[in-house]
């Protein structure tokens, strides 16, 4: 899937396929253009701030019975490890944005594109992954940006598999 990194520079983000081959991309942009401009959760009518409230797509349909494992899991990540040997992201960063995504963002939006490689997992991922709105997420990006230091990565990595494992905001 190509993703847009650091610099506005686009790859091809490599991730195990969790959905039926046959899907309308439009679902996803519909998804996405809801949760940035509108910052509203993709499948509920719940007022903003609900606790329960959820900003990904859940039961999506189009993933596999296997998908659903691997995305619960975060197996489904594992061969970004590979985007950065190729030194096109980070273990610990933003999350790398489809070019569609970037097309609706604000100017604030973009600086967490060009400060730092894009990462398999980041503060957001750590603090809210699918609890937060759009906003938020990006806040977190920055907030991670200006804090950044080794002692910051450390803590998100040793957090990471906690998180995994407790499934907390995996969908």
């Amino acid at each position: 899937q190509e993703r847009i990194g650091q610099y506005g520079e686009r790859f091809t983000f490599l991730k195990f396929r969790t959905m039926y081959i046959n899907n309308d991309p439009k679902v996803h942009q519909e998804y996405i253009n809801k949760f940035i401009l509108e910052q509203k959760s993709y499948d509920t009518n719940e007022k903003k701030g609900n606790k329960d409230e959820v900003f990904k797509i859940k039961d999506d349909p189009r993933v596999t019975f296997v998908g659903k494992f691997l995305r619960k899991t975060s197996l489904d990540e594992l061969p970004q490890f590979l985007n950065v040997l190729k030194g096109e992201m980070s273990i610990v960063g933003p999350r790398p944005p489809v070019p569609y995504e970037v097309k609706i963002y604000d100017i604030w939006h973009k600086r967490r594109l060009m400060e730092v490689k894009p990462g398999i997992t980041g503060l957001w991922q750590t603090k809210g992954r699918s609890s937060t709105t759009f906003d938020e997420m990006v806040r977190l990006d920055i907030r991670y940006i200006i804090g950044w230091s080794v002692w910051l990565d450390i803590k998100i990595i040793l957090l990471t598999p906690w998180v995994v494992l407790t499934g907390k905001g995996a969908y």
